[in-house]
């Protein structure tokens, strides 16, 4: 609801805003900052928008309000500035993009590394300080020794993420391919393979590894101009060069830029202009010897919409997938996130997450976000109940119906035994006890009837599994150890409730 009355106009411009930052940082973190934002008021070309904390206001502040202010701008030509208040602003005041940027350079706005999450530093009453993650958001660019190539590509790009660099990107099986790909050509002199085309699903890490190859190169050769921006702002600023009779500045930039990466090519498909001069773009910085390199959800061959042209240009070079991620990268992932913000993350809830959590890495990270920013905002440990408390949506989004089969495969890769041990006739306790569990699960997890459990593990009588129901309830009562073991699999499995 809006402190003020605010026109259509401007409920439409900051729609628009909403709509570029959910698809920017991903609908958990959108949810968490944007869904209690406000307009306040639309003064004399500057937009205040109102966020119910001060701590909100800051988090926003620090980690979102450079793009909004940019998409705010690029929407409605008369916005010169975004402001933020509190509430009413009682004992929180109005925080400008000035004072936000002042705010980052302090020794307290200090940002640790982590692939595929962004981090930063959040306060509360309680603590002090506190490092977290936020999915995605855009952080300033990384300074180079030459001002005026690194001012050159900030202007014509978008900011570099400090924390997307090779160190922190974790490698594994889906991603090898694609890594290795990617620091070839951040090490080469000259063009190894030119376009590197990396193609995957959302929160892979496509983007990470543009942003770790820009930051190398910068690094290494402080003189180049890198230039790192998405394909919808590839368009936006053709557009504007259009639309301002620039268009022959617009080609000398681009064109003379030593490295061109572009995110989420798939943007520009059914737009014949902005593929048009992308493609020419292209041709010019390729004849010079120039190294490009492109990212999109799918490989060029499947990307409708686009020029047959441009699809082959990008098929010339190197295309490179990055698969979706198994549970061992997964766990990586989580082990690497923790160590870097200091916390110590119980074995049974990093388990836990690697096996819920699967669509992709940024919701991963988002989840762990969440259960660390619960554990140190409210002073409570981290356990799986309250990790299941705290991902209760996204557990809930992500749960489907369990089957006998599954409860069997996971229990026993669990118990390190094999699946034909739970038909097999063995008695011994190292094989019997997971069996039972894995009955024990069953009756709860499923709506199958003891009959037909008894069926899936080796044509057992029923009776079986009411025993091994009962003993396997008994034991919970009396070890903690054993308790926890079944709640961690009756949790992986997806009874979350």
């Amino acid at each position: 609801m809006q402190d003020v009355n605010i026109s259509p106009v401007v409920d439409g411009d900051w729609a628009q805003v909403c709509s570029h930052m959910r698809d920017e940082i991903g609908d958990a973190a959108f949810d968490s900052w944007f869904k209690p934002i406000s307009v306040r008021s639309v003064d004399s070309g500057v937009a205040t928008i109102s966020v119910p904390t001060r701590f909100m206001r800051d988090w926003v502040a620090n980690n979102y309000l450079d793009q909004i202010r940019a998409l705010w701008c690029a929407i409605n030509k008369q916005i010169t500035n975004v402001e933020i208040s509190v509430g009413n602003a009682q004992g929180g005041g109005i925080l400008s993009q000035a004072s936000s940027n002042a705010q980052r350079q302090t020794p307290s706005s200090h940002r640790n590394g982590g692939q595929g999450m962004m981090q930063g530093q959040m306060q509360s009453h309680q603590q002090p300080q506190m490092q977290m993650y936020a999915p995605d958001h855009r952080a300033q660019p990384a300074p180079t020794v030459q001002v005026s190539q690194s001012t050159l590509a900030d202007d014509l790009g978008a900011p570099l993420d400090p924390r997307y660099v090779f160190d922190n990107f974790v490698v594994g099986k889906p991603n090898e391919f694609a890594h290795a790909a990617a620091k070839r050509v951040a090490e080469a002199d000259i063009p190894p393979f030119n376009p590197l085309f990396m193609y995957g699903g959302v929160g892979l890490g496509k983007t990470h590894l543009m942003h770790a190859i820009a930051h190398h190169m910068r690094e290494v050769h402080p003189n180049r101009t890198v230039v790192y921006l998405s394909a919808e702002k590839f368009m936006y600023r053709f557009i504007r060069a259009l639309r301002e009779q620039k268009t022959v500045d617009f080609k000398e930039q681009f064109r003379s830029v030593d490295m061109l990466l572009i995110d989420d090519v798939q943007f520009i498909a059914g737009k014949d202009s902005t593929q048009e001069e992308l493609f020419h773009t292209f041709n010019a910085l390729v004849d010079q010897g120039r190294q490009i390199v492109l990212s999109a959800d799918k490989s060029p061959s499947d990307i409708e919409g686009l020029e047959d042209r441009l699809k082959s240009r990008l098929n010339h070079g190197l295309v490179a997938d990055l698969h979706a991620t198994t549970y061992e990268l997964r766990l990586g992932i989580l082990l690497s996130k923790a160590e870097q913000l200091g916390v110590e993350l119980p074995t049974k809830v990093t388990e836990f997450l690697a096996h819920k959590i699967s669509s992709n890495v940024r919701e991963l990270e988002g989840a762990l976000n969440r259960v660390v920013a619960h554990s140190q905002l409210v002073g409570r440990p981290i356990t799986l109940e309250t990790s299941q408390e705290v991902l209760h949506d996204l557990l809930r989004a992500n749960d489907r119906r369990v089957t006998i089969e599954e409860i069997q495969k996971r229990v026993a890769e669990h118990f390190n035994i094999r699946v034909a041990d739970m038909h097999s006739a063995r008695r011994a306790r190292s094989v019997a006890r997971p069996r039972q569990i894995a009955m024990y699960l069953s009756k709860q997890l499923t709506s199958r009837s003891l009959p037909e459990i008894g069926r899936k593990f080796g044509g057992r009588d029923h009776t079986t599994v009411m025993h091994a129901v009962k003993k396997v309830g008994e034991l919970a009562l009396h070890d903690q150890d054993f308790a926890e073991d079944v709640e961690l699999l009756r949790r992986m499995l997806g009874g979350v409730g």
